[in-house]
């Protein structure tokens, strides 16, 4: 993890950039997946309550219908029953039925021996000599009762419902039937009362009866067909009302509401494709998952400059934490607004930090630059002054010093004495001059001193002042010592200071040449 962060090079900013980016990345996704879940467990939902609604109100009307329709049969029946032998009546009833409510393609009266009495529409014509011993009609003499045949094939080769009602006499003896036929596969009373229905969201209705034929369907093709292989049939058969989830005959997952006939036993099933429903779903989803992007687009801004702003003092601090040697970092650590805690005590380490590191710069450039023995300057120390001299344009005057006889110091005394009259004369040099004059050990028993002045009168009364002083003090120990003194001048001798240290080089050997203890 250490290096694949060093190889993309994160640093707190980039790394809450990722971190957002990764959050509100998830974020979405789980919000569209959930979004997803939900509507369409809804409209799932939704559609299978709306469906079987849609049924079961289709169901209570069409038996009502039949109800009524069984009705006016049975009205019919007992007036022709009171006065059988009349045939105007019989005409006249079965030509009222037909056209008074239209709800029946076509009416019969039959005998008991299955011979046509009377039909309407008149168009449809008959022989009244032929018995008629078609499914239906057998059924119903048959039976004697109120009959509602499943669908079959007429004589005429029509598909047909038949619905009768017994015709009695006044004294009980059964006299025949009085029929009224759908036909399934042209306009008929079924069809328009669901043709008009409501459809929900590309829902549709279809009918079928107790032994799974369709009665009606939307598609007039699939009238008469048996269904066997739709999935919920088994469901619905047992079941007055309710609502599935089944797969068609024609392989079609739909989502299915319905709800049972009670006067003939039909089912009625109002269905929609989850196809066609999930489509709805995904053009939902869709805008709405715009407007959550749209929306997580805003936040992940607004949080992304949040974290900036409060990641920005950390970042300035990290960044100057690698810079603690510089002189203005100090400074800018300072100007950042420690907002709060964690900035603030890390502000404060770092300023804590960054005065321990100069501190201790500062005294490793003082061992570096400075002769342990005396505390003077040494070579490098003296180099960093005369750098800094010949900057600036300072005209100074180079003194080099040196202890006459140092060597029988050492031979006849030892180093301990010797490491004393140095001590001694690094101590003279600081008292007799001034503090911005840089006085440094050259090695051994050699000096120098770098004077920022220009009348050479002064330079040398300073001069004269430390050899006499050196004189004075040592002349009461038991190794009393001298110094010469070589004096040149920056850049009155030479715009080179090595040449002005070499003039100041001879100057000296001029007055260890002249006796010694003197200023040249």
């Amino acid at each position: 993890m250490k290096q694949l962060a060093m190889l993309m090079k994160l640093d707190l900013q980039r790394l809450i950039l990722i971190l957002i980016i990764v959050c509100v990345s998830c974020l979405f996704t789980i919000s569209v997946f959930i979004l997803n879940h939900v509507i369409k467990a809804q409209l799932i939902e939704n559609s299978l309550s709306i469906n079987e609604k849609y049924a079961a109100k289709v169901a209570l009307s069409s038996d009502q219908y039949f109800k009524n329709m069984l009705q006016e049969l049975k009205y019919s029946a007992d007036s022709i029953g009171q006065n059988n032998a009349n045939a105007s009546l019989v005409q006249q009833e079965a030509h009222r039925l037909k056209y008074q409510s239209n709800n029946f393609n076509s009416v019969t009266v039959i005998d008991s021996t299955a011979h046509i009495r009377s039909l309407e529409p008149q168009t449809l014509k008959f022989d009244a000599n032929t018995a008629y011993k078609t499914f239906g009609i057998i059924e119903s003499l048959k039976l004697k009762k109120t009959y509602i045949s499943a669908p079959y094939y007429s004589m005429a080769n029509n598909l047909i419902v038949l619905m009768s009602q017994p015709i009695y006499s006044p004294d009980h003896k059964y006299l025949g039937t009085i029929t009224g036929s759908l036909y399934l596969q042209k306009k008929n009373l079924i069809s328009e009362l669901l043709s008009t229905s409501y459809s929900y969201k590309n829902s549709y209705m279809y009918v079928i009866d107790s032994n799974r034929r369709i009665i009606f369907h939307p598609d007039a093709k699939r009238i008469g067909e048996t269904v066997n292989t739709n999935t919920g049939m088994a469901f619905m058969a047992h079941e007055k009302s309710g609502h599935t989830q089944l797969i068609n005959s024609k392989g079609v997952t739909n989502l299915a509401g319905f709800a049972h006939i009670p006067s003939v036993n039909w089912l009625v099933v109002s269905q929609q494709p989850t196809d066609e429903l999930f489509e709805q779903a995904n053009a939902i989803i869709t805008k709405v998952a715009f407007g959550i992007f749209i929306f997580y687009l805003i936040l992940f801004f607004i949080i992304w400059k949040i974290t900036q702003y409060i990641s920005s003092p950390l970042h300035g601090l990290a960044q100057m934490a690698g810079m603690l040697n510089k002189p203005e970092t100090e400074q800018e650590i300072q100007n950042i607004d420690p907002w709060y805690f964690e900035v603030m005590r890390f502000r404060t380490a770092l300023l804590f930090s960054s005065k321990k590191f100069k501190d201790k710069i500062s005294e490793l450039n003082l061992h570096v630059n400075t002769d342990p023995l005396t505390g003077l300057h040494n070579r490098r120390g003296m180099q960093l002054f005369l750098e800094e001299l010949q900057n600036m344009g300072a005209d100074f005057a180079v003194l080099l010093i040196d202890i006459d006889f140092f060597k029988t110091v050492n031979d006849n005394f030892g180093h301990d004495q010797g490491d004393h009259m140095l001590k001694i004369v690094a101590e003279q040099m600081k008292k007799s001059f001034r503090d911005n004059d840089v006085c440094c050990r050259m090695g051994g028993e050699e000096f120098s001193v770098l004077m920022g002045a220009t009348d050479p009168d002064a330079v040398f009364k300073a001069a004269e002042r430390l050899r006499k002083s050196i004189e004075e003090i040592t002349s009461s120990l038991p190794t009393p010592i001298t110094i010469s003194i070589g004096i040149a001048f920056w850049p009155q001798d030479s715009q080179d200071i090595k040449e002005v240290f070499k003039q100041a080089d001879n100057r000296l050997y001029q007055a260890k040449n002249e006796g010694r203890n003197r200023v040249c």
